[in-house]
């Protein structure tokens, strides 16, 4: 496989031709992620890698399927055709569960007012703050929220590129809504309630609240739900269903089970 550098990346785009999912765009675009194919002059066969998820197009190659070194997290693994699931299967042996994702629709669906309303539906004690200074560092700190801002390159670049609400319980951090990934126009969102504060309508603020920022700055906040949960919060906030798509967890190791 071949590895493709910054001004080879567009070798691959015929392949991802009408496949509206940000994570490509921000490869394709330059600002974020890696990419391979089976041959840099003519692919056939491609991989773009961004955040934990690689997508794969064209005809299945398994030197496609691999895990980055030192990976110690699931990979999720985006096909563009069923067509690679068998193979993931086999390159993979006990360690590939496939799933289901949700995307939705791309479009200006929101009602500002409602937005409004939902960011300020806090339970007393916490509050709203923008994700910057200190809390980018304990953001990165803690295993359930690193996703806020790890796909960046340092504290300067989300600084310069991210965009991040945090959910506060008097100076600690336990929830929060930010960009997972960049790309031209517009951010892709991670929503994230440490376990033992969930259920409290925090997610629903902190995301209400990182969309109007969004809408302010001239930013498309781009959702994708990983769950049906997920979808539902989605649709609250304004979004619409586009489609449900399959997906396929890779573990570095064979797990005890693998998750329903």
């Amino acid at each position: 496989m071949n590895a493709l550098r910054k001004e080879e990346r567009g070798c691959i785009a015929p392949l991802y031709a009408g496949w509206e999912e940000t994570c490509i765009w921000s490869y394709l675009q330059g600002q974020m992620g890696s990419g391979w194919a089976d041959d840099a002059a003519c692919p056939r066969s491609a991989r773009i890698d961004t955040g934990d998820f690689s997508f794969l197009a064209g005809e299945p190659e398994a030197g496609l399927t691999f895990l980055p070194p030192g990976c110690s997290d699931p990979r999720i693994f985006v096909p563009d055709t069923e067509r690679w699931g068998p193979l993931l299967k086999a390159c993979h042996p006990g360690r590939c569960k496939r799933t289901y994702r949700y995307a939705v629709r791309k479009e200006d669906c929101f009602d500002r007012e409602r937005l409004r309303r939902f960011s300020r539906l806090l339970p007393e004690g916490y509050r709203l703050a923008p994700i910057e200074g200190r809390l980018y560092e304990v953001a990165m700190e803690n295993p359930w929220s690193r996703d806020f801002c790890a796909h960046f390159d340092g504290r300067e670049d989300y600084a310069r590129r991210g965009l991040g609400v945090a959910v506060l319980r008097g100076e600690e951090l336990v929830g929060g809504a930010s960009s997972y990934t960049v790309y031209d126009g517009g951010i892709e969102i991670e929503i994230s309630v440490r376990k033992d504060c969930r259920r409290q309508g925090l997610a629903l603020a902190s995301a209400a609240q990182l969309i109007l920022r969004c809408l302010e700055r001239g930013l498309y906040p781009s959702w994708d739900a990983a769950h049906s949960g997920s979808l539902q919060l989605a649709q609250k906030l304004g979004y619409r269903l586009d489609r449900r798509y399959p997906a396929y967890f890779v573990f570095p190791e064979k797990p005890d089970r693998l998750p329903r």
